[in-house]
């Protein structure tokens, strides 16, 4: 009421909502309200109102307007009728559409009910005004159509979803800006303040106030009213559809109705049907089924009956080892298990009890006999396992059979045989089949009655896992079969048990009892334990292989079905097999048969069991070949080329057999051999030198053994000698008489012996048809060349190793030789007296023999190595060593006779030629000089051949000719008989030795020079002066 005073107190602008022109302060007498006494508006949240709440105004304006609607009807004129419907059908049309998307977005945008006496109230008009008030109200005037204001007049803002009007954005909206209270300046006090203690309130904004804003309030009641008539226009339009829909639904309840009345009926009528007819057939059906149920539990219990006895006989039958009818008995029941008939019944309809009866049950998926199911799986196992017993047994026997029935020595010349033929050497063998690859049909049977008892018995997999497993441990067995005792011996067995206390030794005790009695074992002992060892793993890897290949083919030859068998006959029902058929392998599941085949070719894969063998074995016999390292590498040669060739031996089968190398036991066999030859060469060159140092440097006789070793040398520079290759025979005995080979009739062939005439009948070597007379050191470094030259036949991978010491072993003994005959060290080593020519002669003569042999050992080692450049190089540079140290033996000699000449030369220059009282003939010089030149001449002749000895005299001539013309001319003689005395002496000396070699005309030269001397008188004897006694002549 104030608001509303306080509104008609302001002036006619400012009621409008307009600002007025002047902001003058109102009277005094009047005081403005001021925010404080207004009260507060609380902003609350307006309710979303559903549609559904509109269906009771809805529900009772359709009455009324379906009366009316029917009253307007008749009172219309036909003629006007569609006009006017035409135009309500679009009028409510449009309404509808508003009306709709208004409901939808803002509900509460619909004003209610008492609002319509305004909106009839506006000065637009009402659109409820029907045409027939109107025109009652216009009286005669025409009928007139008043336009309805269109929905688009209403700002947008109202058909928002979004519409929230406590939203200050959509309520500034609606009230176009306007103030909820407009603030009013007040009159300022005395104290600066209003009339009502509050400060002056701001200036004018320029805003109208909510509650004065006429014109906001009558734009807010048109769009009511226009929202209205659009309302009641979609309204009219809609009814008649609306009403005659709401006809038919009132006919189709009452159909409805009628319809469930006679359902009632039918139901009543089938429920007496039902009672007199329908449930006795059942009751009959029921019955029918329950004896059918019985029947059929009758026969599950005669089937778990024929189950249970079936089970107890199958393990009645494997203790009593009737392990072919168990599997039978077995298999039976695991059939009626899975509800079907046994082989047995379908044999005999009349011994099964469950024969000729109806369907029989499946029991597999019964929990309860979950237990019965590992009974059997229990018995299956158990007879897999007799199965695998015998096929072990069956293949093992055979195993072990074999190889005791096959010798050692058998075994060791096939595999020479396969050797010989590897590297080119044809050499005739047996031409049967080996022993290994004879099989009986008796075992093939027994393998395949086997091999079929263990694919039904589902064991394949664990047999041939045991089967690889009993052949490793069979591979041991073999091996320690043959290995001395790991106990200790008899005299120290009551030693042992008081030491030990009567315990068990350990095995760490054993096996250092057996490394004992390893490296106690003699070469001879260990050689054979060796070729058994071999023999037996050998032997026994060969029948491996054959037994996995007749176990495969056995396997694959199963599963092998003719190819026309199925075309031929129709095929049999899987659930009714014959026995026939049961027993013919060929006739398995081809599943289980191609499973049996995966297992058994997976576990008994050749390349990996035969490989796992023989790693096996190799592994062990390793270990025995580490123990006796030191016993083999002092081996004699004979023996180590019989153990190195075992052992290659055995290695090639091992690698023939699995295709595996075998490096560990290749890498301690060679490092044997590098070990051996390192020893060997050390113990040759010892005892070369212990022979030269005792060693007198007399010519000895070059016996037929000498004469074989020698014959072998020289063979071997275009072929292996048969005695250097018999010790790859290891099959054959062993003979020691190798070397007792006599010459054939006395003929001297080239290394053969040749006698020398003689006291001692002394034979010479022979080489190249030079004779040679050799010391006993020329014949000890010819057996020491022997032996390296077999060992290089022997072991051809050695040949460097073994020709560098072979090298070292010739220097050794040039060096050797030139120490005791050069340098006098026979005199210290050999007690000689001092170094004769003969000495020199026999020095010289054995190195002119292994100068001659250096060449056929040169070839034979090109023979036995690849690279052997830098070898013949070595070779030829020894050959020097020993030519030039035999041209200082020549040089020795020449120069003792040298000295002796000048000697004798200063005893003639003594004489005095002139006195005639001195002894007659010829002087003692001459006959000394003569004596020791024939002397010399005849030893070498002796020891030396022809060439060797003229050119060892030459020398020695030349140096007497020299010398003694000399002094022969420096002589002075006065008297005709002292030039008598000399053409004496030098005509003693070309009497002795014309027929010396090398001499020529030397006694003619001198003889000529004395012949030209003139005897001088006494005065002139006196005038020369004669040259002093001690002067030597020039050289």
């Amino acid at each position: 009421m104030v608001g509303t005073i306080h509104t008609l107190l302001q002036p006619s602008i400012v009621r409008t909502g307009l600002l007025p022109h002047t902001s003058a302060a109102t009277s005094s007498t009047y005081k403005p309200p001021s925010t404080k006494d207004i009260p507060p508006v609380t902003l609350t949240n307006i309710p979303h109102v559903d549609s559904a709440a509109f269906k009771p105004y809805l529900t009772q304006v359709g009455s009324l307007y379906d009366a009316f609607q029917r009253a307007k009807e008749g009172n219309d004129d036909n003629g006007s009728q569609p006009v006017r419907h035409r135009q309500e059908s679009s009028k409510s049309e449009e309404l509808d559409d508003i009306l709709n998307r208004g409901l939808q977005r803002q509900p509460s945008a619909v004003a209610p009910a008492p609002q319509y006496g305004s909106s009839l109230s506006s000065p637009i008009g009402s659109p409820l005004q029907s045409p027939q008030s109107k025109r009652r109200t216009s009286g005669n005037v025409g009928r007139r159509v008043h336009p309805v204001t269109p929905l688009s007049t209403i700002p947008q803002v109202y058909f928002d979803q979004a519409f929230h009007l406590e939203n200050p954005r959509t309520f500034d909206i609606v009230s176009e800006r306007s103030e909820v209270v407009r603030p009013v300046s007040g009159v300022t006090g005395l104290d600066g303040k209003g009339t009502n203690g509050s400060v002056t309130a701001p200036g004018p904004t320029g805003r109208k106030a909510l509650a004065t804003n006429a014109i906001l309030q009558e734009k807010l009641s048109w769009y009511m009213d226009t929202v209205e008539v659009h309302l009641i226009s979609s309204i009219s339009t809609a009814s008649t559809s609306f009403f005659a829909a709401l006809g038919s639904l009132r006919e189709l309840h009452s159909e409805a109705a009628d319809s469930v009345t006679r359902i009632k009926k039918l139901r009543e009528g089938l429920a007496t049907l039902d009672q007199a007819v329908a449930l006795g057939g059942l009751k009959i059906v029921s019955m029918r089924c329950r004896r059918e149920n019985i029947r059929k539990l009758g026969d599950a219990v005669k089937q778990l009956r024929e189950i249970v006895n079936g089970v107890a006989h199958c393990e009645e039958q494997i203790n009593n080892g009737e392990v072919e009818t168990a599997l039978k008995e077995l298999d039976d029941v695991e059939r009626l298990m899975a509800g079907e008939c046994s082989i047995a019944a379908l044999a005999e309809d009349k011994s099964d009890p469950l024969a000729g009866q109806g369907k029989l049950q499946d029991f597999r998926g019964l929990k309860a006999l979950e237990g019965a199911t590992d009974e059997l799986s229990l018995l299956r196992h158990r007879i897999g396992k007799a199965y695998e017993f015998r096929f072990l047994e069956a293949l093992l026997g055979d195993l072990r059979g074999h190889v005791d029935s096959v010798s050692p020595q058998i075994t060791l010349q096939r595999w020479g045989t396969a050797s010989q033929r590897s590297r080119g050497e044809h050499s005739r063998g047996p031409s049967a089949l080996p022993a290994y690859l004879n099989l009986e049909d008796k075992l093939r049977f027994s393998l395949r009655s086997n091999l079929e008892g263990l694919t039904r018995s589902e064991h394949v997999m664990p047999a041939a896992t045991a089967y690889r497993e009993s052949v490793v441990r069979e591979i041991k067995s073999l091996i320690r079969r043959h290995l001395p005792s790991s106990n200790e011996d008899d005299n120290e067995s009551m030693l042992s048990a008081s030491t030990h206390g009567g315990r068990q030794m350990s095995q760490q005790e054993k096996s250092l009892i057996l490394a004992r009695n390893l490296r106690a074992l003699d070469a001879g002992d260990a050689e054979e334990m060796f070729m058994k060892i071999y023999a037996a793993v050998g032997e026994a890897l060969r029948r491996l292989g054959v037994q996995l290949k007749v176990l495969l083919d056995i396997t694959s030859g199963i599963s092998n079905t003719p190819a026309t068998a199925g075309l031929r006959s129709p095929p049999k029902s899987p659930n009714n097999p014959t026995l026939g058929n049961y027993l013919d392998p060929k006739m398995f599941n081809p599943t289980s048969l191609t499973n049996m085949q995966e297992e058994m070719h997976q576990a008994l894969d050749m390349s990996s069991l035969l490989g796992q063998a023989v790693d096996i074995a190799q592994t062990q016999i390793t270990k025995i070949l580490k123990v006796r390292s030191d016993q083999s590498i002092r081996l004699p040669l004979r023996r180590f080329l019989r153990y190195f060739t075992v052992n290659r031996l055995f290695a090639d089968e091992c690698e023939a057999v699995s295709g595996r190398g075998g490096t560990a036991l290749k890498s301690v066999v060679n490092g044997h051999i590098k070990d051996f030859v390192i020893q060997f060469g050390d113990l040759e060159r010892q005892r070369i030198v212990a022979k030269m140092d005792v060693d007198r440097w007399d010519a000895k006789d070059f016996g037929n053994a000498d004469s074989s070793v020698l014959s072998r040398i020289l063979e071997g520079s275009t072929r292996d000698p048969e005695p250097w290759t018999r010790d790859f025979r290891i099959w054959e005995k062993e003979n020691d008489d190798v070397d007792s080979t006599p010459a054939a009739n006395g003929t001297v062939m080239n290394g053969a012996a040749a006698s020398v005439p003689g006291k001692d009948k002394v034979h010479s070597a022979t080489v190249d048809e030079q004779k040679y007379i050799l010391p006993q050191s020329a014949m000890s470094v010819l057996k020491g060349v022997d032996s390296f030259e077999h060992l290089m036949t022997g072991i051809p991978s050695m040949t460097q190793e073994v020709a560098l010491n072979l090298l070292e072993y010739l220097k050794l003994f040039n060096s050797r030789s030139a120490q005791l005959i050069l340098g006098a060290g026979a005199t210290r080593s050999a007690g000689l007296k001092n170094i004769t020519t003969k000495h020199l002669a026999l020095a010289s003569q054995a190195l002119s023999f292994v100068i001659a042999l250096i060449p056929y050992i040169r070839e034979s080692v090109r023979r036995h190595s690849s690279a052997s450049g830098a070898l013949m190089s070595e070779f030829d540079r020894v050959k020097r060593l020993y030519q030039d140290h035999q041209a200082g033996i020549h040089d020795k000699l020449v120069d003792i006779m040298s000295g002796r000449a000048a000697m004798h030369v200063n005893a003639m220059r003594k004489i005095d030629w002139d006195d005639s009282s001195g002894k007659q003939g010829v002087s003692p010089y001459m006959e000394t000089l003569t004596k020791e030149t024939i002397t010399l001449h005849k030893v070498l002749s002796k020891h030396l051949p022809e060439v060797n000895v003229t050119m060892i005299m030459d020398p020695v001539f030349s140096s007497y000719k020299e010398q003694w013309s000399t002094a022969l001319r420096e002589v002075v003689v006065k008297t005709e008989s002292g030039k008598e005395r000399l053409l004496h002496d030098v005509d003693y000396l070309k009497s002795r030795l014309c027929n010396v070699s090398g001499a020529r005309d030397i006694g003619d030269y001198l003889l000529d020079i004395i012949k030209e001397k003139v005897v001088a008188s006494k005065a002139d004897a006196t005038a020369v002066e004669p040259p002093p006694a001690d002067t030597k002549p020039s050289i």
